[in-house]
């Protein structure tokens, strides 16, 4: 193709793109003001959530639609590769053997039996998958991720995403009050906010009711728990690589479809976020890049989660929620109980 035909093609694609785009642009920027403004709902659940209402009315017109969906994926992957920025491998390791052990114990634990309860429930391995990662790691950023590497449609995704939203806003509630019917001292709280409640927004929210000691030990168990996003997502990926060799041989040499190539044992962006880890931990970058790094990260993040919203059919969601609520809410049972053993038998 002559380069000034390709010209041609490549700059009427983008003027396809620009009308979504700038829609995109739009609904992140509410999300990333909402989710400022107040501590339940995450800019990232807010983007999901202004996808859906556009997809499911009648302003979502057919022009739109390239530009709001283009990118979904790689905005996603991006956005977690930069949430390595905001793990800092010394502030963790301080944490002690006893509660870095206690951590992968409560991230292991939740993650099989949540996504063996889904599995039970009806729900699909893709559809588990997401609900065992966002409830064990770190909610709507761990779902994102997994999302890609499990092939999971933007139903379950959205139902997973909805169902960490909902449980960790109760844990806001809940959490406080059992707290001090436990009589639990700030280290103790803390440490249980951290392995207890699902998005690092939430657990903001949960332990600064207990104090500035009980913030500080919470947020760090939290980014504990987020370091896991890498290796459950090489497991993941290991998994379905594993099964889609096992579906080509069944299939046969002659019926084995050739044209999707098998999922890597360990996904680029898992690597990419590895490396931003490591980045961090040297300390080199100073402050204003690193809160640079996390609004950008929100950004990405929450372009991604309105390009899933848009794709998102409510009805057919709806059809599907109940088995979702009740995965999450055993899950959430299950994870709350098993880490307050966990910390007063550390403690």
């Amino acid at each position: 193709m002559p380069p000034i035909r390709r010209s041609t093609l490549a700059r009427a694609r983008t003027g396809s793109l620009l009308p979504g785009l700038a829609v995109v642009a739009a609904g992140v920027a509410v999300a990333v003001w909402a989710g400022s403004v107040q501590s339940v709902l995450g800019a990232l659940v807010i983007a999901l959530v202004l996808g859906v209402l556009l997809a499911n009315s009648s302003l979502y017109a057919p022009s739109l639609r390239p530009g709001v969906t283009a990118g979904t994926k790689k905005l996603l992957r991006a956005g977690v590769v930069l949430l390595g920025l905001q793990l800092a491998l010394p502030d963790i390791v301080a944490l002690g053997l006893p509660v870095l052990g206690l951590i992968v114990a409560c991230v292991a634990l939740s993650y099989v039996l949540t996504l063996q309860l889904g599995l039970r429930l009806g729900l699909t391995r893709a559809g588990a998958t997401l609900m065992a990662a966002g409830f064990s790691i770190c909610g709507a950023s761990a779902i994102a991720g997994l999302q890609g590497v499990v092939k999971a449609d933007d139903d379950e995704t959205a139902g997973a995403v909805a169902m960490v939203t909902l449980y960790g806003s109760l844990m806001i509630v809940v959490l406080p009050v059992l707290g001090g019917l436990l009589g639990l001292s700030e280290d103790r709280f803390g440490m249980w906010a951290g392995l207890a409640v699902h998005e690092v927004a939430q657990v903001v929210a949960v332990s600064g009711t207990a104090g500035v000691t009980a913030l500080a030990v919470a947020t760090v168990v939290k980014l504990g728990r987020v370091l896991m996003l890498a290796p459950v997502a090489a497991v993941a990926s290991l998994g379905e690589r594993r099964r889609s060799v096992a579906r080509g041989a069944a299939a046969g040499p002659e019926t084995a479809p050739r044209s999707s190539p098998r999922p890597p044992v360990v996904p680029l962006f898992v690597v990419g976020f590895l490396v931003m880890v490591a980045v961090r931990s040297l300390g080199v970058l100073p402050d204003h890049v690193l809160e640079t790094g996390r609004t950008v990260t929100t950004i990405l993040l929450a372009a991604g989660m309105f390009g899933l919203g848009a794709g998102i059919d409510v009805r057919r969601l709806l059809r599907t929620g109940g088995r979702f609520a009740a995965v999450g809410a055993i899950s959430t049972v299950l994870l709350a109980g098993g880490s307050l053993l966990g910390v007063l038998l550390l403690a």
